[in-house]
């Protein structure tokens, strides 16, 4: 698959504060702030919110 600068790879890390991160892809152009997605820590044991990481 070919990189492309329109969907770039961006790291989310956890807000709970316990090192955990997720790894996708996102769209600038639809998306041009930091992305922001509910999803589940297993260190934390729920599901919380993660945050683009830059």
């Amino acid at each position: 698959m070919a990189r492309s600068e329109t969907r770039p790879v961006v790291t989310l890390r956890s807000t709970a504060g316990t090192g955990q991160t997720y790894v996708t892809r996102k769209s600038r152009r639809n998306t041009p702030d930091r992305l922001e997605l509910r999803k589940y820590d297993p260190a934390a044991g729920q599901h919380v919110v993660f945050r683009e990481a830059r």
